[in-house]
């Protein structure tokens, strides 16, 4: 169903890659499209999905990502189809992909960001941060967020960039970037919007962190491993603070109780992907030796986010469309504790389209277990053609 004339949101849940492809496509078309973004399950036939998107949106602008789960008009859902067009009038739009992400330099990724926005600027009358946000879609598995962001952060400047990291149904084997008729790996994808539209970019966590410290002591930082914390392996030491065995680490367990850096008195998610068989831990997010973690404890999630959109409603009004990055550790949580069905009706209600994560981007940082957000609200004023 319309957001709005300036919007469309659809949410396919059919199985098979073409019948979703053509589902979302009947839901979202509108006149004079500028860009579509959409957000599936890796359990489609990916290749299927590619041609027939491609066969029925010829030369609109199409990028998207595959996902940990898929949220839209339908809520929060598994293996489907979700995204939103934009129209024209109110979106001026440019879109570019960096490839070999492993080969990642600053220098390239510096001209990389400085030509979409040349691009962009080409395009639009003006180009700041009172109209402009970007939006960047990564390989999940590529770890090489930190890098990314920080770089494509330092040549936007004030130009706000929220973003997140593509996933693959928690198989942790390949995450996929759409761009130019095809999905990629190893590969960003950076969206340039500008917009007459008020907007904001947002995030919000939930957790709370504990007294008791946790020093990394041993850490393979290239590949997002601690080895030992506090001297001891890793997993059973982080076993041990929380009063379980190493045996009970699980998923759902590190969504409720994720490690935290505090930084400035500002604490930092860096959730926990998985403990390994040799005791250690691997990470979602950059580690090191000498960090000082804590353990960190959930509020309430759900009025959490109720309060987030609240305070950017009150700032840019009703909003029309929320692009939002939600981790899957979050979306984990949520199913353990039933609260998908309210809190899809709360992204409904705010016209929220997205995906869950690997990671999640704000700003010129690489976070875990948050939502961040781009929400676009209602202007005062009537919109000139």
């Amino acid at each position: 169903m319309p957001t709005d004339s300036f919007f469309r949101r659809a949410h396919s849940r059919a199985s098979e890659a073409r019948q979703a492809a053509r589902e979302f496509h009947a839901g979202v078309i509108q006149p004079d499209m500028a860009l579509v973004i959409f957000f599936c399950s890796s359990a489609y036939d990916l290749a299927a999905l590619a041609d027939e998107l491609k066969c029925l949106f010829g030369d609109v602008l199409l990028v998207g990502c595959t996902t940990a789960g898929e949220i839209g008009p339908g809520g929060y859902c598994g293996h489907s189809l979700s995204g939103v067009s934009f129209s024209s009038t109110v979106c001026v739009a440019a879109v570019d992909r960096y490839p070999q992400l492993q080969n990642f330099n600053m220098a390239q990724g510096q001209a990389f960001a400085k030509g979409l926005v040349d691009r962009l600027g080409g395009r639009s009358p003006t180009v700041s941060s009172a109209n402009t946000f970007a939006l960047l879609l990564i390989d999940g598995l590529s770890v090489r967020e930190e890098p990314v962001v920080y770089t494509l952060q330092s040549v936007l400047g004030n130009i706000p960039l929220c973003g997140g990291s593509a996933g693959d149904d928690l198989k942790f084997v390949s995450t996929w970037i759409f761009h130019d008729g095809a999905f990629h790996n190893d590969s960003a994808l950076l969206v340039l919007i500008s917009t007459p539209l008020p907007f904001r970019i947002f995030k919000t966590q939930h957790f709370i962190s504990e007294n008791e410290r946790l020093v990394v002591t041993e850490a393979d930082a290239t590949h997002r491993i601690v080895k030992e914390i506090n001297g001891l392996p890793a997993a059973g030491e982080y076993a041990r603070v929380l009063g379980v065995a190493v045996e009970d680490l699980t998923p759902e367990r590190f969504a409720e109780t994720p490690i935290v850096v505090v930084i400035d008195g500002t604490d930092y998610v860096r959730s926990i992907q998985k403990a390994n068989p040799d005791g250690s831990l691997t990470f979602y997010c950059a580690i090191e030796e000498g960090l000082v973690l804590r353990v960190a404890r959930g509020v309430d999630i759900l009025a959490n986010l109720q309060q987030a959109f609240e305070h950017v409603q009150e700032e840019i009004g009703p909003l029309q469309l929320c692009i939002g990055c939600d981790c899957i550790l979050r979306n984990l949580e949520l199913v353990r504790k039933q609260l998908t069905g309210k809190t899809g009706e709360l992204f409904d209600h705010h016209n929220t389209i997205g995906f869950s994560t690997y990671g999640e981007q704000y700003g010129g940082v690489h976070v875990n277990q948050t939502f961040t957000g781009i929400a676009i609200g209602t202007p005062l004023g009537k919109i000139d053609d």
